[in-house]
């Protein structure tokens, strides 16, 4: 491979913003894996986030990418799986696997698509340090007969459009709207976009948390729902704390804290089986791996309000939880999935123009 853009590149990120600013470039935020797609010729290589390749778990797309792309670019986009006109992150997931097999079975069930939003060269030429509009031109062109399972990312620069994206297109899996500046060059590794992401609140059961690496501290609170059976499920963490909170958090939960898990909700955590039927906090996994997951178990009597921006699946928070603080005013068992809001569905396809973007 010999192009004017070689891997590993790191992608261009985002920072964090409460509202849609004006006067920029907007598309929807994709909620994926982000993917460098480099091509030259026959030869394609994904990189992920971190530089790593992510091209052996998607061989599907190695070969859309090979009939679909310039024969000489590299692209900036999101590597997504769609199952019912909804973004499906789990079915993602589950292509990071050892096995060989495995992969190929799952890019035959469940194939992924590549949604392109950047063009960092074509042919010999570097676009780098070419502004945003006109990089957008060029991946514009150099993707008009593009068929799925490759897309082009819509795109305005209307602030009023980029605020309906961000009502509508979550009901399809969507992340929320990134804001682009227009004479914005490529810059590797920085944080020169800004994005905007839906955020609500939710009154969850504090049922346990593990330590911080760092020491005896709390390192996450281990957070629960129940459901309709009247069963606790554990639907994610709240980790972002300062280290003097961090030292208070074990002093205040200790009146809660139990040495036996026996009795507790959550009792059957290292069993993988029980995994099958319940969310437990702990199963070991290929994420995981030799990862210490053990955690101390809490009485589950104490309402903390988080923030979240997504559910995965409606039965946990994607991302981790912000905690915002304790609501003694609630008890435990009217923290349900009850009171989170769905979203109204939206249909994928609708998004990126095509019958089916899977």
């Amino acid at each position: 491979m010999d192009l004017p853009v070689m891997p590993p590149v790191k992608p261009m990120l985002a920072k964090s913003v409460a509202k849609i600013p004006p006067g920029m470039h907007y598309e929807a935020k994709w909620d994926g894996f982000r993917a460098i797609v480099f091509r030259d010729g026959a030869e394609v290589e994904l990189g992920s986030r971190t530089g790593k390749p992510l091209t052996r778990y998607f061989p599907e797309l190695v070969t859309a990418l090979q009939e679909r792309v310039p024969e000489r670019c590299v692209l900036d986009g999101e590597i997504v799986i769609a199952r019912d006109g909804h973004l499906d992150f789990d079915a993602l997931t589950e292509r990071i696997h050892p096995a060989d097999s495995r992969v190929r079975m799952l890019a035959e069930r469940t194939p992924a698509s590549f949604v392109a939003f950047d063009v960092l060269a074509l042919d010999d030429r570097s676009l780098l340090a070419t502004p945003l509009t006109d990089r957008r031109a060029l991946l514009e062109r150099a993707l008009t007969a593009a068929t799925p399972p490759v897309h082009l990312a819509p795109a305005t620069t209307e602030v009023d459009v980029a605020r309906q994206w961000f009502e509508q297109y979550e009901g399809a899996g969507l992340d929320g709207v990134v804001a682009k500046p227009l004479a914005l060059p490529y810059l590797q590794d920085e944080r020169a976009m800004f994005k905007i992401k839906h955020e609500r609140t939710a009154d969850v059961v504090v049922a346990g948390y593990r330590f911080h690496k760092s020491g005896p501290v709390v390192g996450s609170l281990l957070l629960g729902l129940y459901d309709d059976g009247g069963r606790l499920q554990h639907v994610g963490v709240s980790a972002a704390f300062a280290m003097k909170k961090r030292a208070e958090l074990v002093e205040e939960l200790e009146p809660l804290r139990i040495d036996d898990v026996t009795g507790h909700p959550w009792a059957a955590w290292s069993d993988e089986a029980a995994h099958e039927t319940a969310r437990l906090p702990g199963a070991p996994s290929r994420w995981s791996g030799k990862k210490d997951l053990s955690w101390v178990p809490l009485r589950p009597e104490r309402v903390a309000e988080v923030a979240y921006d997504h559910m995965e699946n409606g039965q946990r928070f994607r991302h981790t939880a912000r905690f915002r603080r304790w609501r003694p005013d609630r008890t435990p068992e009217s923290c349900t999935y009850a009171q989170l809001e769905e979203p109204v569905r939206y249909d994928l396809a609708e998004i990126l123009g095509e019958s089916d973007p899977g």
